[in-house]
């Protein structure tokens, strides 16, 4: 595969609790640990939220594609991503992933063959299949 664009970001300071910065500058944040894996949480975002927009964006873009090759007109679509961290039984840590897609004009099958589709299009559906579990709901 050929590239065709090239994001990069560097971390620094403390990992999850440092600072991250795109290599353009546009994307300029602090992390902070959530609360629920012990650290302060607050009003900073953390890699899962960073990786759940960048993969309900994407999504939303394979999906739109789709249905636009099957002539399939949507309209007032949202995708959202879950993205749940937690030990993995094999004293590391793993992700899983849920994607739910606000489908409402078409109906139950046409929304889970669209689904299922755009799972197969997406960069990221193709970066975590077989690494991670990914579900695929309608909303």
């Amino acid at each position: 595969m050929t590239a065709v664009y090239t994001a990069s970001a560097t971390a620094t300071g403390d990992g999850r609790g440092g600072h991250t910065r795109s290599s353009d500058g546009v994307l300029d944040l602090d992390l902070a640990v959530p609360k629920e894996m012990g650290g302060p949480g607050g009003a900073l975002t953390n890699p899962e939220q960073l990786f759940a927009a960048g993969y309900a964006a994407c999504f939303h873009s394979a999906l739109k594609i789709v249905a636009s090759k099957q002539n399939i007109q949507l309209t007032d679509t949202a995708i959202t991503v879950d993205v749940g961290i937690g030990p993995n039984g094999n004293g590391s840590f793993g992700l899983t992933i849920t994607i739910e897609a606000e489908l409402p004009s078409v109906d139950e099958a046409t929304g889970n063959a669209l689904l299922e589709a755009a799972h197969q299009v997406c960069p990221y559906s193709n970066a975590t299949r077989g690494n991670v579990d990914v579900k695929l709901a309608l909303a």
